[in-house]
Order: structure tokens, then C-alpha cells, then sequence
């Protein structure tokens, strides 16, 4: 059994860890610093799922009034594929339907395959839009440079 509710600040380390053990962190986003708002944030917030008290599930959630954006889901790899996910993006679309958001949206890398399936199961389609972006810190733009060299 599984409980859903908001990360406690006592469980950022356990959360950045849990992050880091799936990839989901990257050199230019700071993890601790996106915990720290997502917690300060009236408007987002991180969902923890824990299993017998300990932290097992996340996934951050953040509105900007008009859909809802979903960050960081990531669950501890020997619980994977028992629903966890699923029931985790169900508690982010709960947390957005009580904020009175009506869609909600994330990105998967292309390349992501698994995780791209994993979504559609659940009824998410790709939207016909392409996500631009543009770097206003140097340094982070040049950590992302050096991750794609590195990958490539």
C-alpha cells in the first residue's frame, strides 16, 4: 500500500537521491533547489509516495493557471511496473483538478521510449507543439553543452 502526500523537507535528501538513481537530475537544474521552491510555491508542490514510511515515489507538480506541469516522476527501480507511476500521476492530477486546472502537461525526452509508452498507456497524447528555449545563465547553458557532447 502505498501513501500519497506532500514531500517533507526532511525528505529532500531521500528525494534528490531517489532522482539521481533513475536520472532524472541534470548538471544545470539543481535538485535541492527545485524541491525548496516547489515547497515554498502556493502554486506547486512535490508528492511523495511512501510504502511503509519510507520514500518510494515523486513527482513534483506546479501550476501556472491555466495546466498544470508534472516534473521529477520517479519511482525507486525495484518497485517499478506495480503501479506505482500510475498512481502517482493520479495523485498529481487529483492535486491539479483541486487547484482548478483542467490539463495537465509534462515533457519526456524523444529518445525516452519507455517512459514515452508508460505515459500514453495512461492516456496522454503528444501535443502538436515544439518546446524553444532559451538559456539566460551561461553556465547552465554550458553544462547542457557539455551533457549532449557527452552523450553524443
Amino acid at each position: 500500500m502505498i501513501e500519497i502526500s506532500a514531500l517533507q523537507e526532511h525528505e529532500t535528501d531521500a528525494a534528490v537521491a531517489l532522482w539521481r538513481t533513475v536520472n532524472l537530475t541534470r548538471p544545470w537544474n539543481d535538485p535541492y533547489a527545485d524541491i525548496d521552491l516547489a515547497l515554498k510555491s502556493p502554486i506547486a508542490t512535490v508528492l511523495a509516495g511512501r510504502k511503509n514510511g519510507q520514500l518510494v515515489a515523486t513527482a513534483m507538480i506546479g501550476s501556472d493557471g491555466h495546466r498544470a506541469w508534472v516534473y521529477y516522476l520517479g519511482i525507486t527501480p525495484s518497485l517499478q511496473g506495480q503501479g506505482l507511476g500510475r498512481k502517482m500521476m493520479e495523485a498529481c492530477e487529483t492535486w491539479a483538478s483541486d487547484k482548478g486546472v483542467s490539463k495537465i502537461q509534462l515533457m519526456v525526452r524523444n529518445d525516452n521510449l519507455a517512459v514515452r509508452e508508460f505515459y500514453q498507456s495512461l492516456g496522454y497524447k503528444p501535443s502538436d507543439v515544439v518546446v524553444l528555449s532559451r538559456w539566460l545563465d551561461e553556465n547552465s547553458q554550458e553544462l547542457e553543452r557539455r551533457s549532449l557532447l557527452d552523450r553524443g
